[in-house]
Protein backbone atom coordinates (compact mmCIF):
# COMPACT_ATOMS: atom_id res chain seq x y z
CA UNK A 1 0.00 0.00 0.00
CA UNK A 2 1.41 3.38 -0.97
CA UNK A 3 1.79 5.75 1.78
CA UNK A 4 -0.91 8.50 1.74
CA UNK A 5 0.75 11.75 2.25
CA UNK A 6 -1.34 14.56 3.54
CA UNK A 7 -1.41 17.90 1.71
CA UNK A 8 1.09 20.20 3.30
CA UNK A 9 0.24 23.72 4.16
CA UNK A 10 0.26 26.24 1.30
CA UNK A 11 3.05 28.23 2.83
CA UNK A 12 5.33 25.13 2.74
CA UNK A 13 4.40 23.31 -0.55
CA UNK A 14 7.77 21.65 -1.16
CA UNK A 15 8.38 20.33 2.24
CA UNK A 16 7.94 16.66 2.76
CA UNK A 17 8.25 16.07 -1.04
CA UNK A 18 4.88 17.56 -2.28
CA UNK A 19 4.61 19.83 -5.35
CA UNK A 20 1.47 21.69 -6.72
CA UNK A 21 -0.27 20.59 -9.98
CA UNK A 22 0.96 22.88 -12.78
CA UNK A 23 -0.92 21.18 -15.66
CA UNK A 24 -3.90 23.62 -15.41
CA UNK A 25 -3.75 27.38 -15.01
CA UNK A 26 -5.40 28.62 -11.88
CA UNK A 27 -8.96 30.05 -12.34
CA UNK A 28 -9.48 28.71 -15.93
CA UNK A 29 -13.18 27.93 -15.46
CA UNK A 30 -13.84 31.40 -14.09
CA UNK A 31 -12.01 33.01 -17.00
CA UNK A 32 -14.14 31.07 -19.50
CA UNK A 33 -17.35 32.05 -17.72
CA UNK A 34 -16.31 35.71 -17.57
CA UNK A 35 -15.36 35.72 -21.26
CA UNK A 36 -18.66 34.12 -22.28
CA UNK A 37 -20.66 36.66 -20.29
CA UNK A 38 -18.68 39.51 -21.86
CA UNK A 39 -19.42 38.21 -25.37
CA UNK A 40 -23.13 37.85 -24.59
CA UNK A 41 -23.22 41.36 -23.14
CA UNK A 42 -21.54 42.86 -26.25
CA UNK A 43 -23.92 41.04 -28.61
CA UNK A 44 -26.92 42.23 -26.60
CA UNK A 45 -25.66 45.83 -26.68
CA UNK A 46 -25.16 45.78 -30.45
CA UNK A 47 -28.62 44.25 -30.97
CA UNK A 48 -30.27 46.92 -28.79
CA UNK A 49 -28.45 49.71 -30.64
CA UNK A 50 -29.46 48.33 -34.06
CA UNK A 51 -33.14 48.02 -33.03
CA UNK A 52 -33.13 51.52 -31.55
CA UNK A 53 -31.63 53.02 -34.74
CA UNK A 54 -34.16 51.30 -37.02
CA UNK A 55 -37.30 52.18 -35.02
CA UNK A 56 -37.41 55.94 -35.94
CA UNK A 57 -36.60 55.12 -39.56
CA UNK A 58 -39.60 52.78 -39.81
CA UNK A 59 -41.88 55.41 -38.27
CA UNK A 60 -40.68 58.03 -40.73
CA UNK A 61 -41.12 55.78 -43.74
CA UNK A 62 -44.64 54.82 -42.65
CA UNK A 63 -45.90 58.42 -43.00
CA UNK A 64 -46.08 59.92 -46.53
CA UNK A 65 -43.83 62.88 -47.16
CA UNK A 66 -46.72 65.13 -48.16
CA UNK A 67 -49.16 64.02 -45.46
CA UNK A 68 -50.23 67.15 -43.57
CA UNK A 69 -53.48 65.84 -42.14
CA UNK A 70 -51.85 64.70 -38.91
CA UNK A 71 -49.81 67.89 -38.38
CA UNK A 72 -51.65 70.35 -36.12
CA UNK A 73 -51.89 73.99 -37.10
CA UNK A 74 -52.10 73.46 -40.89
CA UNK A 75 -55.20 74.71 -42.71
CA UNK A 76 -56.17 73.68 -46.23
CA UNK A 77 -58.25 75.92 -48.45
CA UNK A 78 -60.70 74.50 -50.97
CA UNK A 79 -61.27 76.05 -54.40
CA UNK A 80 -64.62 77.85 -54.62
CA UNK A 81 -67.19 75.82 -56.55
CA UNK A 82 -69.60 78.51 -57.40
CA UNK A 83 -70.62 78.24 -61.08
CA UNK A 84 -70.42 81.48 -63.11
CA UNK A 85 -73.35 82.56 -65.30
CA UNK A 86 -73.43 81.21 -68.86
CA UNK A 87 -71.38 83.22 -71.33
CA UNK A 88 -71.39 83.46 -75.09
CA UNK A 89 -73.49 80.66 -76.51
CA UNK A 90 -72.72 78.23 -73.73
CA UNK A 91 -75.42 76.68 -71.61
CA UNK A 92 -75.73 76.30 -67.87
CA UNK A 93 -73.39 74.18 -65.77
CA UNK A 94 -74.46 70.67 -64.79
CA UNK A 95 -73.91 71.40 -61.09
CA UNK A 96 -77.06 72.94 -59.60
CA UNK A 97 -77.91 73.92 -56.05
CA UNK A 98 -81.37 73.36 -54.67
CA UNK A 99 -81.52 76.23 -52.21
CA UNK A 100 -84.61 78.41 -52.49
CA UNK A 101 -84.44 82.17 -52.12
CA UNK A 102 -86.02 83.38 -48.84
CA UNK A 103 -89.58 84.61 -49.11
CA UNK A 104 -90.34 82.63 -52.29
CA UNK A 105 -91.91 79.17 -52.32
CA UNK A 106 -92.87 77.73 -55.69
CA UNK A 107 -93.85 74.22 -54.70
CA UNK A 108 -95.08 73.33 -58.20
CA UNK A 109 -91.91 74.46 -59.95
CA UNK A 110 -90.36 71.55 -61.89
CA UNK A 111 -86.78 70.63 -61.23
CA UNK A 112 -84.38 71.44 -64.10
CA UNK A 113 -83.04 68.52 -66.10
CA UNK A 114 -79.26 68.04 -65.93
CA UNK A 115 -77.40 69.30 -68.97
CA UNK A 116 -74.67 67.21 -70.67
CA UNK A 117 -71.04 68.16 -70.24
CA UNK A 118 -70.20 71.12 -72.52
CA UNK A 119 -68.01 70.34 -75.50
CA UNK A 120 -64.96 72.44 -76.24
CA UNK A 121 -64.88 74.64 -79.34
CA UNK A 122 -61.85 76.24 -81.01
CA UNK A 123 -62.60 79.41 -79.03
CA UNK A 124 -62.32 77.39 -75.78
CA UNK A 125 -65.93 78.16 -74.82
CA UNK A 126 -68.12 75.18 -73.87
CA UNK A 127 -71.54 74.72 -75.44
CA UNK A 128 -74.08 72.30 -74.00
CA UNK A 129 -76.70 73.30 -76.57
CA UNK A 130 -76.58 75.84 -79.38
CA UNK A 131 -78.73 78.89 -78.74
CA UNK A 132 -81.55 79.26 -81.28
CA UNK A 133 -80.96 81.84 -83.98
CA UNK A 134 -83.65 84.51 -84.22
CA UNK A 135 -85.58 84.52 -87.50
CA UNK A 136 -86.08 87.66 -89.55
CA UNK A 137 -89.70 88.16 -88.43
CA UNK A 138 -91.79 85.74 -86.37
CA UNK A 139 -94.75 86.24 -84.04
CA UNK A 140 -94.16 84.53 -80.74
CA UNK A 141 -95.63 84.30 -77.25
CA UNK A 142 -93.31 83.77 -74.28
CA UNK A 143 -94.45 81.19 -71.72
CA UNK A 144 -93.03 80.65 -68.23
CA UNK A 145 -91.48 77.28 -67.44
CA UNK A 146 -92.61 77.06 -63.81
CA UNK A 147 -95.98 78.75 -64.51
CA UNK A 148 -96.95 77.15 -67.85
CA UNK A 149 -100.41 78.81 -67.84
CA UNK A 150 -98.88 82.32 -67.77
CA UNK A 151 -97.32 84.33 -70.60
CA UNK A 152 -95.54 87.65 -71.01
CA UNK A 153 -98.24 90.31 -71.17
CA UNK A 154 -97.60 93.96 -72.06
CA UNK A 155 -100.08 96.16 -70.19
CA UNK A 156 -99.85 99.73 -68.90
CA UNK A 157 -96.29 100.13 -70.16
CA UNK A 158 -94.98 97.15 -68.15
CA UNK A 159 -94.55 93.46 -68.93
CA UNK A 160 -95.98 90.97 -66.47
CA UNK A 161 -96.62 87.26 -66.30
CA UNK A 162 -100.39 86.83 -66.73
CA UNK A 163 -102.84 84.10 -67.57
CA UNK A 164 -104.42 84.27 -71.03
CA UNK A 165 -107.88 85.85 -71.13
CA UNK A 166 -109.74 87.34 -74.09
CA UNK A 167 -108.62 88.34 -77.57
CA UNK A 168 -107.10 91.63 -76.37
CA UNK A 169 -105.04 89.77 -73.79
CA UNK A 170 -103.86 87.36 -76.48
CA UNK A 171 -102.78 90.22 -78.73
CA UNK A 172 -100.86 91.91 -75.90
CA UNK A 173 -99.17 88.55 -75.21
CA UNK A 174 -97.95 88.13 -78.79
CA UNK A 175 -94.73 89.79 -79.95
CA UNK A 176 -92.84 90.18 -83.19
CA UNK A 177 -89.50 88.44 -82.74
CA UNK A 178 -86.88 90.30 -84.78
CA UNK A 179 -83.11 90.54 -84.95
CA UNK A 180 -81.69 92.46 -82.04
CA UNK A 181 -81.58 96.23 -82.44
CA UNK A 182 -78.24 96.35 -80.64
CA UNK A 183 -76.88 92.97 -81.81
CA UNK A 184 -78.13 91.16 -84.91
CA UNK A 185 -77.34 87.73 -83.44
CA UNK A 186 -79.71 88.32 -80.51
CA UNK A 187 -83.42 89.13 -80.06
CA UNK A 188 -85.67 92.15 -79.86
CA UNK A 189 -89.40 91.93 -79.07
CA UNK A 190 -91.83 94.31 -80.78
CA UNK A 191 -95.50 94.72 -79.87
CA UNK A 192 -98.40 94.81 -82.30
CA UNK A 193 -98.59 98.63 -82.05
CA UNK A 194 -94.90 99.10 -82.95
CA UNK A 195 -93.35 99.50 -79.47
CA UNK A 196 -90.43 97.45 -78.19
CA UNK A 197 -89.73 95.65 -74.96
CA UNK A 198 -86.73 97.21 -73.21
CA UNK A 199 -85.38 97.27 -69.66
CA UNK A 200 -85.20 100.53 -67.77
CA UNK A 201 -84.17 100.63 -64.11
CA UNK A 202 -83.89 96.83 -64.58
CA UNK A 203 -87.67 96.50 -65.14
CA UNK A 204 -89.03 95.25 -68.48
CA UNK A 205 -91.25 97.85 -70.16
CA UNK A 206 -93.03 98.46 -73.46
CA UNK A 207 -91.81 101.74 -75.04
CA UNK A 208 -91.42 103.43 -78.38
CA UNK A 209 -88.04 103.32 -80.08
CA UNK A 210 -86.41 106.72 -79.70
CA UNK A 211 -83.54 105.77 -82.05
CA UNK A 212 -80.86 106.13 -79.38
CA UNK A 213 -78.01 103.69 -78.95
CA UNK A 214 -79.10 103.17 -75.33
CA UNK A 215 -82.61 102.15 -76.35
CA UNK A 216 -81.26 99.66 -78.89
CA UNK A 217 -79.02 98.11 -76.25
CA UNK A 218 -81.80 98.02 -73.64
CA UNK A 219 -84.14 96.31 -76.13
CA UNK A 220 -81.72 93.52 -77.11
CA UNK A 221 -81.54 90.16 -75.35
CA UNK A 222 -79.33 87.17 -76.19
CA UNK A 223 -80.70 83.64 -75.88
CA UNK A 224 -78.76 81.22 -73.70
CA UNK A 225 -79.47 77.54 -73.23
CA UNK A 226 -81.48 76.87 -70.06
CA UNK A 227 -81.58 73.80 -67.83
CA UNK A 228 -85.03 72.89 -69.18
CA UNK A 229 -85.77 71.16 -72.47
CA UNK A 230 -86.82 73.62 -75.19
CA UNK A 231 -86.36 76.66 -72.94
CA UNK A 232 -83.98 79.63 -73.13
CA UNK A 233 -82.62 82.26 -70.78
CA UNK A 234 -82.53 85.85 -72.07
CA UNK A 235 -79.40 87.82 -71.14
CA UNK A 236 -79.16 91.59 -71.46
CA UNK A 237 -76.70 92.62 -74.17
CA UNK A 238 -75.51 95.71 -72.27
CA UNK A 239 -75.61 94.11 -68.79
CA UNK A 240 -73.88 90.74 -69.21
CA UNK A 241 -74.65 88.42 -66.32
CA UNK A 242 -78.18 89.80 -65.87
CA UNK A 243 -81.11 87.76 -67.16
CA UNK A 244 -84.83 88.38 -67.52
CA UNK A 245 -86.77 86.60 -64.81
CA UNK A 246 -90.19 86.96 -63.24
CA UNK A 247 -90.60 87.88 -59.58
CA UNK A 248 -94.05 88.41 -58.14
CA UNK A 249 -95.11 87.99 -61.80
CA UNK A 250 -93.20 91.15 -62.79
CA UNK A 251 -90.55 90.80 -65.53
CA UNK A 252 -87.23 92.29 -64.45
CA UNK A 253 -83.50 92.04 -65.07
CA UNK A 254 -81.66 90.27 -62.24
CA UNK A 255 -78.04 89.13 -61.78
CA UNK A 256 -77.45 85.44 -62.29
CA UNK A 257 -78.01 83.26 -59.23
CA UNK A 258 -77.12 79.59 -59.00
CA UNK A 259 -80.37 78.44 -57.37
CA UNK A 260 -83.22 76.23 -58.55
CA UNK A 261 -85.74 79.05 -58.06
CA UNK A 262 -83.77 81.53 -60.18
CA UNK A 263 -83.17 78.96 -62.93
CA UNK A 264 -86.91 78.23 -63.08
CA UNK A 265 -87.97 81.91 -62.96
CA UNK A 266 -85.55 82.85 -65.75
CA UNK A 267 -86.40 79.98 -68.13
CA UNK A 268 -88.95 80.68 -70.87
CA UNK A 269 -90.30 78.86 -73.93
CA UNK A 270 -90.94 80.73 -77.19
CA UNK A 271 -94.32 79.48 -78.36
CA UNK A 272 -96.46 80.15 -81.42
CA UNK A 273 -98.25 83.49 -81.19
CA UNK A 274 -101.50 83.43 -79.22
CA UNK A 275 -103.15 86.12 -81.36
Amino acid sequence: MPENKSRPPHDQPWENGWAPDTSRAPGTRRLWLAGGMAVVTIVACFTAIAVTDRAPDVGVRAAPADDTTSVPGLISFATPSETPPPKGKSGLSTAEETTTAPGRQDADAPEPKPEPEPSKSPSHEGSSAPAPKPPATTWRSVRSVNYPDRYWHASGGYVKLDAVRGSESREDSTFKLVKGLGNASCYSFATADGAYLRHRSFVLRSERNDGSALFKQDATFCARAAGYSGAVMLESVNYPGRFLRHQNFQLKLDPYQHSSLYLADSAFRLMAGLA
